[in-house]
């Protein structure tokens, strides 16, 4: 288990549909610590973050990691089956911009999402605001969906030295 290369904007990779985890041991084992080796790294070295979706370190499964110093959660072939029909607009960027940019888009209020633990168990959470913004944009990733993909106007993006100084649009 190994901290991985995050794939960056313009892989290939990042644009493949990835395939559900059939088998709970072997490699989902591996992926699990690669993920989490990775984002505690990440986490380290850019001081921000939550979450890492499998596509990102190479791996086309879809698996997705999310871990703060209270919480840590694993979703294994995540599925939104609600969204809330009320949108907000959020500044979203992403591991594999290097965080260098962010891009303003909308995402719904809230969801459900019907996934699978590491064990196997079928679970139901609703996640709202910036969990329902964030768990969108990773279960994105799964279908080889960026935020990018949700720019409809070079205005909505802005450098993160920007950001930084508080020159939001």
């Amino acid at each position: 288990m190994a901290v991985k290369e995050v794939l960056m904007l313009g892989n290939p990779l990042l644009r493949e549909v990835s395939d559900d985890v059939a088998d709970f041991n072997g490699e989902l084992v591996k992926i699990i610590k690669d993920l989490e080796d990775t984002l505690l790294f990440l986490q380290r070295s850019k001081g921000t973050g939550r979450a890492l979706a499998a596509p990102q370190i190479g791996y086309t499964r879809k698996v997705i990691l999310y871990k703060t110093p209270e919480t840590k959660l694993i979703m294994v072939n995540p599925e939104i089956i609600y969204k809330s029909a009320e949108m907000f607009e959020v500044w979203d960027s992403c591991y594999s911009f290097d965080l260098a940019f962010y891009i303003k888009i909308s995402r719904h209020v809230s969801i459900d999402v019907s996934y699978l633990d590491e064990k196997g168990k079928r679970k139901i959470y609703t996640f709202n605001d910036d969990l329902s913004e964030l768990f969108q944009h990773e279960i994105d990733h799964l279908y080889g969906i960026l935020a990018t993909d949700y720019l409809n106007d070079n205005r909505q993006i802005m450098m993160k030295s920007e950001l930084d100084k508080g020159r939001i649009i």
